[in-house]
């Protein structure tokens, strides 16, 4: 049973990190191409967009690893 959890932990995360710098290089590029004039308006939402999106998921990450004080 241990060995379950520790494995879901581990995993969680890996996953957790994995979003945290997808996070990071989706502002990195949202920062690159808000400098460019002719930047496409309708990519630079959609990359917005994935990057919101992204936060939600790491929230969700980080909520579900807090205990349940009620448990």
């Amino acid at each position: 049973m241990d060995s379950k959890i520790e494995t879901e932990s581990f995993k969680n995360a890996t996953r957790l990190k994995q979003l945290r710098i997808e996070h990071r290089s989706l502002d990195d590029e949202i920062a690159r191409l808000s400098l460019d004039p002719a930047v496409d308006q309708v990519q630079l939402r959609r990359l917005k967009r994935r990057k919101l999106v992204l936060k939600d998921m790491i929230l969700q990450f980080e909520s579900d690893c807090i205990p349940d004080l009620n448990a």
